[in-house]
């Protein structure tokens, strides 16, 4: 443990010279590594406090969880791995879904399921290897899950966004334009200094109820609650696992690129980490966590990191957490402003998942990959549902199983035939073109 609070100074502690990076076992002075660790906070904040706002849990909570999940995170890891443990956009419908016929309890009994499998499944990772997630989500199947979880929340954007028009028009503008007026890492706060602007238009306008605030304690612990388990949550979220497990595979990766590091040793402690955070958040009253893209964004702007900086940013959100008047004034964040910004959050998680596609050079002349990505994004999109007993599956679950399910049932069936499948013919055309896979 001793090792685990140690970091070794980066030249004088002060300066970073051209083409040199704070790797994640050094660190500057600690003033300095204070302010970065703050500012990771910051970047979160958008993100962290849209989740719980969107699902109605607590945010001083969720901030809570974060913060622990966070410290978890880099003791699981041996502080190998620089990471902020954030809310997972992944669990908004899910959420949302739960909280309607079970309440808050048997959404949170959700999350704990989530946090539980992917726990197990990173032991699984920790003893074989990664190589068996890649063989069952490859990128076409995880850029679908990605799109389709983004694509779903639609009409929940739509909702919030007709309940506040005028101030969600706003926000949507702020947001907008605030990411091409503004370059670095104020640009990347897009989200945040939106949802800022969008507010200030609500108050003017009279939209925003402030009694909490004045109800809400200074200093004290935020509102905590267990979970209650229904059978029927399951297939609300597990697949949100799959999100998780790519979105830590990609992380590691990523800052494995950046300090010019192979860390895929550690995949399998991320998951077991992220699974940790997440039952914890689940058992407490938070939402599910996961690794933020906004970490990698910061980190490339600053060339720090140093996990001291997440330790840092760990400790603020917990402290933040203990002002009750805080936490009140996020919740007070009208329904409008959250339809503006849902627009473009919801929107980003789908491009995300056509991002994956398009970094890893998928192939969609191929019917293999054009179908497993056209059949779970249309179920994802139209909300199918199936009920099984008590349980019940909805767009999201059966838009998951379908791009796993359609990509190997097509690529076992195209083994069977030689290797050789038919590509998509177009309009008018009789050609027929082979795919090897």
């Amino acid at each position: 443990m001793s090792s685990t609070f140690r970091w070794k100074l980066h030249g004088d502690g002060v300066h970073i010279e051209p083409g040199e990076a704070v790797a994640p076992d050094e660190r500057l002075t600690w003033p300095r590594t204070i302010g970065i660790g703050t500012q990771h906070v910051v970047a979160m904040f958008g993100s962290t406090f849209l989740v719980p706002l969107l699902t109605g849990f607590p945010p001083a909570t969720t901030l809570l969880f974060s913060g622990l999940g966070t410290i978890l995170f880099l003791l699981i890891t041996r502080n190998r791995i620089p990471s902020y443990l954030g809310s997972s956009f992944a669990f908004i419908a899910p959420i949302a879904a739960a909280t309607s016929d079970y309440g808050y309890a048997g959404a949170l009994g959700g999350v704990v399921m989530a946090g539980v499998t992917l726990f197990l499944i990173g032991v699984l990772v920790q003893a074989v290897g990664v190589r068996w997630i890649e063989v069952l989500m490859p990128p076409v199947v995880t850029g679908a899950i990605v799109a389709l979880i983004g694509l779903n929340l639609a009409p929940s954007a739509k909702t919030n966004f007709m309940a506040g028009p005028v101030t969600a028009l706003v926000t949507l503008v702020a947001i907008v334009l605030w990411g091409v007026l503004f370059k670095g890492f104020i640009g990347r706060l897009s989200i945040l200094f939106g949802v800022i602007i969008g507010y200030v238009v609500a108050a003017l306008r009279g939209e925003i109820d402030y009694s909490s605030i004045s109800e809400a304690a200074w200093f004290g612990l935020p509102h905590l609650q267990t979970p209650t388990f229904h059978l029927a949550t399951v297939g609300l979220f597990v697949p949100v696992v799959f999100v998780l497990i790519a979105e830590n595979i990609g992380h590691v990766r990523s800052v494995g690129l950046m300090v010019n590091r192979n860390l895929d040793e550690n995949i399998g402690r991320t998951l077991m980490s992220d699974g940790l955070a997440t039952t914890l958040a689940g058992f407490g009253g938070g939402s599910g966590t996961t690794t933020y893209a906004e970490n990698i964004g910061v980190m490339a702007s600053t060339k720090v990191y140093s996990t001291a900086a997440y330790w840092v940013a760990g400790i603020v959100a917990i402290g933040l957490s203990l002002f009750p008047k805080f936490g009140a004034a996020i919740a007070t964040v009208p329904a409008g402003v959250l339809g503006g910004a849902g627009v473009v959050l919801y929107g980003m998680i789908g491009v995300l998942g056509v991002r994956i596609w398009v970094e890893n050079k998928v192939d969609f002349s191929k019917s293999i990959n054009l179908t497993t990505a056209a059949v779970s994004l249309i179920i994802a999109i139209a909300d199918f549902t199936w009920q099984w007993g008590q349980l019940s599956f909805g767009g999201i679950a059966l838009g998951t199983f379908a791009a796993i399910a359609v990509y190997h049932v097509m690529r076992g069936v195209s083994g069977l035939r030689g290797g050789r499948a038919v590509t998509p013919v177009t309009p008018g055309s009789t050609e027929r073109a082979d795919e090897s896979h």
